[in-house]
């Protein structure tokens, strides 16, 4: 492989190692790097020279880590952006991609930058009230949700029941039944050998063993 050969060989895989720039912030730091006296990163901007884009695609032609598309979007977004707006006032000097002056901006490229920097702030603004009531909303739904919590349940008090003798109660005589953890008023109906029976509040009669009636 001859010389001339090699230096293309390591020229095209040079290129094809370079990562492609597609977000218009990395576009931005790449231009800034690449032309320091025209595009910053930080503080006001200065405003560029009117047809700056045709020398910044004459200039990148063989850079292949960003297309013309790419850099037209880029360059939208840097002039839209308030610091580039805040810079764009009445007797500003346009600047071409090495620093160099490159005419004052006219009364009406001012009044433009102005109308565009009022329409931004604007929007701001009504984004950020949106974003506030929502807020606001939010903080008044949360004690709701906080009081439809809903409280665990207090453990019934245990009914105190006391003993009673089977021997000593005949028909007429008022009981208490146990079910489960309640107790049930009721009336001896009948007294038998080991049990009884028993007429309960809601009509019922049911025979009831001697362990499970209480006074």
């Amino acid at each position: 492989m001859t010389d001339s050969q090699l230096d293309v060989q390591q020229t095209e895989e040079t290129s094809s190692n370079l990562q492609k720039l597609t977000n218009n912030k990395e576009i931005i730091a790449y231009l800034a790097e690449k032309f320091p006296l025209c595009f910053i990163l930080e503080g006001e901007a200065k405003p560029l020279k009117i047809g700056l884009f045709q020398d910044l695609a004459e200039a990148l032609k063989e850079d292949d880590r960003v297309s013309k598309t790419q850099l037209r979007h880029a360059l939208r977004q840097y002039t839209s952006n308030w610091r580039y707006l805040h810079g764009c006032r009445e007797g500003a000097e346009r600047v071409d991609l090495y620093g160099n002056p490159a005419g004052v901006l006219d009364a009406e490229h001012v009044a433009h930058a102005a109308e565009q920097l009022a329409e931004a702030k604007a929007k701001f603004a009504e984004k950020r009230k949106a974003e506030l009531a929502a807020k606001k909303v939010q903080q008044k739904r949360q004690p709701r949700r906080q009081n439809n919590v809903k409280s665990p349940r207090k453990p019934k008090p245990k009914v105190e029941l006391s003993a009673v003798d089977l021997s000593t109660l005949s028909k007429g005589s008022v009981v208490k039944v146990k079910v489960g953890d309640r107790a049930k008023k009721g009336i001896i109906v009948e007294v038998l050998k080991d049990s009884a029976r028993v007429e309960l509040e809601n009509g019922l009669v049911m025979n009831i063993v001697a362990d499970r009636l209480f006074a």
